[in-house]
């Protein structure tokens, strides 16, 4: 497919390790080209603007995620028809077998063992001194936490980041990253589906409701496989990535930390700030069901649409100061890091709830962070995170 004459092209790889380690200038030169611009080097319309991309993510009849999430088609092959990738009647029947366990209002008895966990965990790393603010604090919590309310076993919970990163590669270009991960993905399915066929999840979980939908013909034995996978690797690489930016920000910015330690009621909006600087999710893909136009831009039946959340959560068209971090930021609640519409995060609140209870603890305690030496990027085709953040705290005497 090529594009219309009407509409702008970048010729540049947004996927490169280059592009995906310093992105934003990519970011701004799509968001000047116009609400819509054909990417060359994958075939689709980037979508980089806030207004543009929060229309089609909230028309969800025009711009179909089935067949198009990702940005290859083997991919997209695989998913389809899981919660992800699927429209209309399927998604929200899907969505509806696992959505009333993640409401806010249903994980109010998960916050005091969150907020619990949280306080362990911060007390035994400032009594350290020094560690890595990834894998000993943004690992830690939601390891502790998202397995046992998916309901995993013990036994494979080794291979559950490994497997989630992968899962997210797979969505990119099939570029050399996604190809390695295809295999891991395949362990992944496999693993689902044997917990499927053995039961074998822990009482009362979200996976042991699955289970029951299965057993009462309301979803398949493939739709329930896909279901417990499907909760899986947003409730743990987003939240990773959000925990470790917050820290790397909050070392950079030491001016936010004091105001945030000041006012403490500040913490949720922060959460938002940091999901609007530094999206966990990179991009995901529609595909154009009819014609149509993304901000006057001609869109034929067929294309694939990349919403670009990180582009447009940095637009200055909607945010003051866009590459500011700021706390208090007022509309830091706009921010799309989290989707909006029908396919808006379903696991929001238990991120945030994981988010929030670490910085709260945090802020008891720590009065500086200060990195020691350079973080390390993860390389991922969809998610945004540091691999490694090593800081050392200061704290009240």
């Amino acid at each position: 497919m090529t594009a219309s004459a009407a509409v702008p092209t970048y010729g540049a790889d947004i996927y490169t390790d280059e592009a995906i380690l310093e992105p934003y200038e990519h970011y701004r030169a799509l968001r000047d080209l116009g609400p819509a611009v054909w990417l060359e080097q994958h075939g689709a319309y980037a979508v980089a603007r806030y207004a543009a991309a929060r229309a089609v993510l909230l028309d969800s009849d025009t711009f179909r995620s089935a067949n198009g999430i990702a940005l290859n088609e083997p991919a997209n092959q695989v998913i389809l028809g899981c919660t992800l990738a699927s429209d209309g009647e399927l998604h929200a029947h899907l969505r509806k077998v696992v959505a009333h366990r993640l409401m806010p209002r249903s994980l109010r008895p998960l916050r005091e063992v969150v907020a619990r966990r949280a306080e362990e965990l911060v007390a035994e790393l400032v009594a350290r001194g020094s560690f890595d603010a990834v894998t000993d604090l943004a690992y830690a919590l939601p390891m502790s936490v998202v397995p046992d309310f998916i309901g995993w076993p013990q036994e494979g919970r080794e291979h559950l980041l490994e497997w989630a990163s992968a899962n997210f590669d797979s969505f990119g270009p099939m570029n050399a990253r996604a190809e390695r991960t295809m295999p891991k993905c395949g362990e992944m399915a496999a693993y689902g589906a044997e917990l499927v066929r053995t039961g074998n999840v822990l009482p009362g979980s979200l996976g042991a409701g699955v289970l029951e939908a299965r057993d009462r013909g309301d979803i398949t034995t493939e739709q329930a496989m896909m279901l417990m996978l499907d909760y899986l690797a947003p409730s743990l690489d987003t939240t990773i990535s959000a925990i470790g930016s917050a820290i790397w920000l909050f070392a950079r910015y030491p001016e936010q930390w004091d105001r945030l330690r000041a006012e403490p009621s500040l913490v949720p909006n922060a959460v938002n700030e940091v999901v609007r600087y530094e999206s966990p999710i990179r991009a995901f893909g529609r595909l154009a069901e009819t014609d149509t136009e993304i901000g006057g831009a001609p869109i034929p039946a067929g294309s694939r649409v990349l919403v670009i959340y990180a582009a447009a959560n940095r637009d200055e068209r909607k945010f003051a100061r866009p590459d500011e971090f700021d706390v208090a930021r007022p509309d830091a609640v706009h921010q799309l890091g989290f989707g909006v519409g029908e396919h808006g995060c379903a696991g929001q609140a238990l991120a945030r709830m994981e988010t929030e209870s670490l910085l709260t603890a945090l802020a008891r305690t720590v009065t500086r962070f200060h990195l020691d030496g350079p973080p390390q990027r993860a390389l991922n085709n969809l998610i945004r995170a540091f691999g490694s953040v090593p800081v050392t705290v200061e704290t009240e005497t």
